[in-house]
């Protein structure tokens, strides 16, 4: 099996774990902050959760449990100090002079195996020594590392803010009849309290076409569907092909 390991993004160094790590714990924080005002953060008795104001970007954390024992087999460096081999993960986390004379911050670049390739900086790194020799060296290590996620873009399709213009068309040019799909929606029209047998929305359809229910949009301004929550009669969407929308 492959084991995990830093490389760094300026020299293309590798610097290799002894072993797989025993866990791997990942933390997404949304970029969202309490809302504030002149007098301070907005609140009140009568609301459930404090207001908060989106922002934007976030925070994705990976924190590692890697161990280090100078009696496995496996690395370039023999010692009977563990400290050698846990040496060069700490150094990730040092300030650095670049080339440049610029004092910075080494940008790493987790690997493991296809599932794992995650771009950072090291944040955060503990340590816990066991099995000392008689001269106090530990032959054992439990080595903590957090990595903080740097540079990453949002996934998922395109937004369309406007579905009715959201097809990449030039003038007078329509989307080919066998390209689009002729969907039966199944269940009874919605009441006018808007319960219905079925289980279909526009949202669900969308992802299963499209794989992004945000795309409901352009399904409702294809078939001219004002409102999202009723599908009226003769209960056919029209769907037109992912490649006919416009990347915005």
């Amino acid at each position: 099996m492959e084991r995990v390991c830093f490389i760094l993004e300026e020299t293309g160094q590798r610097i290799s774990c002894l072993l797989n790590p025993g866990s791997l714990v990942v933390r997404r924080a949304a970029g969202v902050r309490q809302r504030e005002s002149i007098g301070g953060r907005l609140t009140g008795h009568g609301l459930a959760d404090d207001p908060v104001l989106f922002t934007g970007g976030g925070r994705t954390e990976l924190e590692l449990d890697l161990l280090f024992d100078t009696s496995i087999g496996g690395s370039t460096v023999l010692s009977r100090d563990v400290k050698e081999l846990t040496r060069p993960f700490w150094e990730l986390a040092e300030n650095y002079t670049a080339a440049d004379g610029a004092a910075r911050v080494r940008l790493v670049r987790l690997v493991w195996g296809k599932a794992w390739n995650v771009h950072g900086v090291v944040a955060a790194v503990a340590e816990r020594f066991e099995q000392f020799d008689p001269f106090g060296a530990p032959q054992r290590s439990w080595l903590r590392l957090r990595l903080v996620r740097t540079g990453g873009r949002i996934v998922g399709s395109q937004v369309v803010p406007q579905a009715a213009s959201a097809f990449a068309l030039a003038p007078g040019e329509e989307i080919p009849e066998d390209e689009i799909i002729i969907h039966q929606v199944v269940g009874d029209e919605p009441d006018q309290a808007g319960d219905s047998g079925s289980e279909e929305r526009l949202d669900l359809i969308a992802a299963q076409y499209y794989g992004e229910p945000s795309l409901w949009r352009v399904l409702a301004a294809f078939n001219g569907i004002t409102d999202p929550a009723r599908i009226p009669p003769p209960r056919i969407l029209r769907i037109p092909p992912l490649s006919a929308l416009r990347a915005t």
